[in-house]
């Protein structure tokens, strides 16, 4: 009898080309868009390891790199001789990566929105239902459901179909949500010769590819804080690097908070990723107040505060602490508490999922 014969599926082998450009992208967020200095460091792994072959030189994916637009030379100007720099084809490669990286599991969404707990005439069905009600539209009524409900009341020798016997395929309200992100690029973010800075660009870059991508309604801004705080743009990300700053919590949530004021959405909240301590504060005569020093009394209490007013304009906070000091753990606390927010306290590994289950609660708790 013929029948069905199985093997192993291997898959589609990646290229050389593929390879290299995984470890490139990875080199560039690491050296903050340095090209040059990612390319040295592409050819000493490749001595080290050979990543390369001999029909597949470094020269020849750099060459291809600049043929597939991933590439561009700049012209020699003023300020110095031209070099190599990404395109907007790189930074969104490494947007993507990024977004593989945290958030692998995902599948995009057809639509794009944030369902809520609220039913009624919405947008998106579910596959619950509840009795007609007057004034509920035909395209709602689910037949099969309701032609199962009179045969299982009347019988089928004397079917007939009544008001009772119809159901309605249940609606969710889709919701908008705003969300800043805040950036810690305070020193500390590289201290000790951990390198905390990468990882959090991979989170941001994930993060607002999943947005683009899965919620296109939604909006996401993204800001840096150190002695001050500023907003920067999606493509600055990936050449973010950290200054001889100090942390200045209390500059990050006020630019935060003047963000989401601008909004329209009624759902807003802000995530905020940072190793350390508050230890500076912008005062109104124009100078710092600075202590790296313990936890300041002066400095937590406007953290507490400005964690208090969100509380009250309904902007939850959620912490990501990627440092397991344990007085840094007691601040956190205390901060989430006067913002009755979530606080999450991890090591590097594992960030970006607790990145995306609270966005994903958040989106679906907001409008409670």
């Amino acid at each position: 009898m013929q029948g069905l014969r199985f093997s192993t599926y291997t898959g589609k082998a990646k290229s050389t080309f593929e390879k290299l450009l995984n470890v490139f992208q990875e080199l560039l967020l690491h050296t903050s868009g340095d090209v040059d200095e990612a390319i040295d460091w592409l050819r000493t792994l490749d001595q080290e390891y050979q990543l390369s072959t001999k029909d597949y030189s470094i020269d020849d994916f750099i060459e291809d790199l600049k043929k597939k637009g991933y590439l561009r030379e700049e012209i020699d100007g003023p300020d110095g001789p031209g070099g190599l720099s990404m395109t907007a084809k790189t930074e969104r490669s490494i947007r993507n990566r990024a977004l593989e990286q945290v958030f692998g599991k995902l599948k995009k969404s057809q639509k794009g929105n944030h369902q809520t707990k609220h039913s009624g005439s919405g947008e998106e069905s579910s596959s619950d239902h509840r009795p007609y009600q007057f004034g509920d539209s035909l395209e709602q009524i689910d037949m099969q459901q309701s032609v199962k409900n009179a045969f299982q009341r009347s019988g089928i020798d004397d079917f007939s179909m009544q008001q009772d016997d119809l159901v309605v395929n249940e609606q969710f309200h889709k919701a908008q949500l705003s969300t800043v992100l805040m950036i810690d690029i305070s020193h500390s973010m590289i201290l000790y010769d951990e390198d905390r800075i990468t990882p959090a660009k991979r989170v941001a870059l994930a993060l607002a590819e999943f947005i683009k991508s899965r919620y296109p309604k939604d909006t996401l801004d993204i800001l840096v804080f150190g002695n001050d705080a500023w907003t920067i743009e999606l493509e600055e990300v990936p050449y973010l690097k950290v200054g001889p700053y100090h942390t200045n919590t209390v500059a990050g949530l006020d630019l935060a908070m003047d963000i989401l004021r601008k909004k329209k959405n009624a759902n807003k909240q802000i995530f905020m990723i940072t190793d350390g301590k508050p230890s500076c504060l912008h005062e109104p005569d124009g100078t710092y107040y600075k202590n790296s020093f313990g936890l300041d009394d002066y400095i937590v209490g406007k953290c507490y505060n400005r964690a208090a007013a969100c509380r009250r304009a309904g902007i939850p906070i959620t912490t990501f602490m990627i440092a397991q000091d344990p007085y840094l753990q007691q601040f956190v606390e205390h901060f989430t508490q006067a913002n009755k927010g979530k606080a999450f306290y991890t090591g590097l590994n594992g960030l970006g999922d607790f990145i995306f289950q609270d966005y994903e609660n958040n989106r679906k708790r907001r409008i409670n």
